[in-house]
């Protein structure tokens, strides 16, 4: 019987940076843009929430064929409700693990966003401008705390998605009213709702903020923590006035 730690591929006492890393490195292979399915992401990302869980090991299998739906622990309880809502977290009662991937695959994958942290940008003497920008960050093979894919859920911010992921980007209000939590979007769009912050020519070069920021294009790029670039580093404000807000405050 595979396990959730098989599905990650790391041992039954890995740790919990262990089972962290893993998750994120099997999610991008998993990926149906980069040779994987929708099947087999899925599971890699219900193996990661087994564990995270603390549910035994043994019963993932089960917990499959049941039906019984995980919900996305590290995204607290705004994500779970989300999942229920969705409908998007299991398959009807009874139904069979065949049945289960076939549903997968009639399925599709909420926005897929591409991300790389300005750092690398900065310390390799890239461009946000350079039109290989990715292409040179999956030349480097980055570590997938600087670049990788993460799939925003609907309703769902592209912060919350990022720790939802086990990422800890920078934020500090979660209500657009700083630009601590920036990013620039290189590619697709990120609609918000409102915007007090930011001016008219940041969002025509790009720049949204990912505390609000949702997704309304399938695929997109963008360079996170950029939060020092001139123009914004005059609009942070300290993160530790709102070290207690949650995403679903």
């Amino acid at each position: 019987m595979e396990s959730p730690y098989d599905v990650l591929g790391i041992d039954a006492d890995a740790d919990e940076d262990e089972v962290v890393r893993a998750y994120r490195r099997r999610v991008k292979d998993a990926h149906p843009d980069h040779g994987g399915s929708l099947a087999e992401f899925k599971r890699v990302r219900r193996a990661y929430e087994h564990i995270t869980a603390g549910r035994d090991p043994s019963t993932f299998d089960a917990h499959l064929e049941n039906g019984h739906a995980d919900t996305a622990q590290s995204g607290g309880a705004g994500a779970a409700d989300r999942e229920r809502e969705s409908g998007a977290s299991g398959t009807q009662p009874g139904a069979s693990g065949a049945e289960e991937e076939e549903d997968d695959e009639d399925e599709e994958l909420g926005p897929t966003v591409e991300y790389l942290d300005y750092e690398v940008v900065e310390s390799q003497g890239w461009e946000l401008t350079d039109e290989d920008l990715f292409e040179k960050a999956e030349a480097a093979d980055l570590g997938i705390d600087s670049h990788g894919l993460l799939v925003v859920e609907p309703q769902e911010t592209l912060l919350e998605a990022a720790e939802r992921y086990g990422f800890s980007w920078p934020y500090a209000c979660r209500g657009g009213a700083c630009a601590n939590c920036a990013v620039a979007v290189v590619e697709g769009e990120l609609e918000m709702p409102v915007s007090t912050v930011l001016t008219d020519e940041m969002k025509e070069q790009g720049i949204r903020l990912s505390c609000i920021g949702e997704p309304v294009t399938d695929d997109l790029k963008v360079v996170f923590n950029i939060e020092r670039l001139p123009g914004l580093a005059e609009l942070r404000l300290p993160a530790e006035q709102f070290d207690n807000a949650r995403a679903d405050d």
